[in-house]
């Protein structure tokens, strides 16, 4: 085809809108898929529902930098950011539609025993943010397994539960709203399936990781390996993969409340892969790629994990400047505090393991570290992690 005719379509703005394109090039984009194919498209080793290897246009994609160099701090913390643990709960489900209160969550995070059965489901979601906080974790179809169960699976219906032996669903899903809008793979396949997708998600290949991270939040969502709860595993999965590659300051982020924020988005970037399917004939994974570079990778607060702070911390800790037990209390602190304010009493308190003098001095010598500012409230002082921004 006219190579100018190519470009045009291929940098128009509703590039990703298959439906819309082919009405616009109703001459054209019939020929513009089959250069497209030959020529541009990556196959990833997944399959779509026939056995044919899904895609992904690997140049369309902006990188942003900056967001991989954040989220590459906190390489040494091995916990969820209690802050960040309340946002991805309570956002995780609101895209859903469950709603839990905040209270309840805060409760249950802080360590205080489940009332009721839905504070019983939010330690579920408490137990498997521990879960894949632990990097010893890895991902396998056995842990997968594990943390469904944890977080979803224990809490289910009779008739939603997996059987006995089975790691997924033992019959069809569908995904209703005015009409069926997605049906998930047939059962009978997901074994095969799901044994190639996790190894997928462990083998190296030339995939960025914050690419890869969107590509299996997206095909978990697409074969539907569960009666219930296939998003929050989408999105739990994601996580864990970061979290796999290094990425520590994932532990700090609620990606679920940067997707929460425009929750339309998030599902017409799914459904838009699977309308431009039906089109094309190919599972191409792009459109939901870049609604991840545009909402969510791109959204992340500069600030958000002080990289100044962290960089001090790793040059403090390299120089045997900070004992054992002041890396617990750190670690603690950005757990359970993130960048909210507390005082040595309320530490003594909450870290339970260590005398007040142990954690006066702690926090004496990490505000000489520039690791935390002190403010004065009258005769009282309470401390934060330095965030650089003050």
């Amino acid at each position: 085809m006219d190579i100018k005719t190519y470009v045009q379509i291929l940098h128009d703005k509703s590039f990703f809108d298959f439906d819309k394109m082919k009405h616009k090039y109703r001459n054209d984009f019939a020929e513009f898929l089959t250069v497209l194919k030959e020529i541009e498209y990556k196959k990833i080793p997944v399959m779509d529902f026939k056995g044919n290897r899904a895609v992904y246009l690997k140049n369309y994609v902006d990188h942003n930098v900056e967001t991989v160099k954040l989220m590459t701090y906190v390489q040494n913390s091995n916990s969820y950011s209690f802050i960040a643990a309340e946002d991805e709960i309570t956002a995780s489900n609101a895209i859903e539609s469950i709603n839990f209160s905040r209270e309840s969550i805060r409760n249950i995070l802080r360590g205080l025993a489940p009332k009721n059965a839905m504070e019983n489901r939010i330690l579920g979601q408490k137990k498997g943010l521990e879960f894949i906080a632990d990097r010893s974790n890895t991902i396998t179809e056995k842990n997968l397994y594990r943390l469904y169960m944890m977080m979803v699976g224990d809490f289910l219906p009779k008739e939603d539960r997996l059987q006995y032996g089975n790691y997924y669903r033992h019959d069809s899903v569908y995904v209703v709203g005015d009409k069926v809008q997605h049906t998930g793979l047939g059962h009978r396949k997901l074994a095969e399936y799901m044994s190639r997708f996790v190894e997928f998600i462990n083998e190296k290949d030339d995939i960025s990781d914050f690419e890869k991270g969107a590509i299996i939040h997206f095909y978990m969502v697409h074969i539907h390996p569960y009666f219930d709860g296939n998003g929050r595993m989408a999105r739990m999965l994601h996580l864990w993969f970061l979290i796999q590659k290094g990425y520590g300051a994932t532990l700090f982020v609620p990606f679920s409340s940067l997707i929460e924020r425009d929750r339309n988005a998030y599902y017409k970037a799914i459904s838009q892969v699977e309308t431009n399917q039906k089109i094309s004939g190919c599972l191409d994974i792009t459109p939901f790629i870049k609604y991840f570079s545009d909402y969510v990778y791109s959204q992340i607060p500069e600030n958000m994990s002080g990289a100044q702070t962290f960089d001090r911390y790793e040059q403090a800790l390299k120089a045997g400047d900070i004992t054992e037990k002041e890396t617990q209390l750190w670690a603690f602190v950005l757990s359970h505090y993130g960048t909210g304010e507390f005082s040595t009493k309320q530490l003594e308190k909450d870290f339970g393991n260590a005398a007040y003098a142990t954690i006066r001095g702690f926090v004496l010598k990490f505000e000489q570290l520039e690791l935390l500012t002190g403010q004065k409230y009258g005769n009282r002082v309470k401390y934060s992690v330095n965030d650089n921004t003050k």
